[in-house]
């Protein structure tokens, strides 16, 4: 029994690197509707470690290790993995590109369809100074990896489901500027509104209060499209309330 509380939930984190991979592998495909559920699923899994190693009490140095190297995946490979697919500008649904697939990534002119890898590289950063700054307890410093992937696959499958964002999603340049926004973000010094509770005071809780009436407005209003006009929101409200955030 010792054996299955002290590593349910490492099993939980395995189980969030495992969606990411088969999500990755879907959005390679073209299957981006499974990479969405995979991302989702990821998330859950993302939650629920560290909600069950608090309640088994069961938090250790190794279950922190793994935490991060599976958001790696699922939340740096993966948002990364999208612009390049974004850059590339392949229409799954078309079969003539879609087999040309592998000679695009392999061809010389499409080098700079590599630099959607800034967003994998600068979340493996924002992840390992996570995990050495004991300052981020109540508020995140900089955009967590979750968010981004929200924000980064969110306007993505919205693009390719809706139609919508069509003049980020035909412009490498925008895509560029982008990538370069998301990667800051992910290591800026901007303080960004964390669900930990310091106290049940209200006012101590105002920007959380904030973040959730107004996501729930956007979503009731832009339903899918809302999803990563949501993030955008959360980096806006969490810049107004900078200084309630300690």
């Amino acid at each position: 029994m010792n054996f299955i509380k002290n590593n349910l939930a490492n099993a939980i984190t395995l189980g969030n690197l495992l969606s990411g991979c088969i999500g990755a592998i879907h959005l390679i495909s073209g299957d981006y509707e499974t990479t969405a559920i995979c991302i989702v699923l990821s998330l859950i899994l993302d939650f629920f470690d560290g909600f069950t190693a608090r309640a088994l009490k069961a938090n250790s140095n190794l279950g922190t290790q793994l935490d991060s190297l599976a958001d790696m995946v699922s939340f740096g490979l993966v948002p990364g993995l999208t612009i390049v697919v974004s850059l590339l500008g392949i229409d799954h649904r078309n079969p003539l590109e879609a087999i040309n697939y592998t000679h695009l990534l392999y061809n010389g002119r499409q080098w700079v369809t590599y630099l959607g890898f800034l967003i994998t590289l600068f979340s493996c950063l924002r992840l390992a100074i996570f995990n050495l700054d004991e300052e981020q307890k109540y508020y995140f410093k900089g955009l967590n990896t979750p968010s981004n992937t929200i924000l980064i696959f969110g306007l993505f499958y919205a693009n390719k489901e809706l139609g919508t964002f069509e003049f980020l999603f035909e412009n490498q340049i925008y895509l560029l500027i982008l990538t370069a926004i998301s990667s800051w973000l992910l290591i800026s010094p901007i303080k960004m509104i964390a669900m930990k509770f310091k106290s049940m005071k209200l006012q101590d809780n105002y920007p959380k209060i904030a973040l959730l009436v107004g996501s729930v407005i956007i979503l009731a209003i832009f339903k899918t499209i809302g999803i990563p006009l949501v993030i955008i929101y959360y980096i806006l409200i969490s810049i107004i309330f900078q200084k309630q955030l300690k």
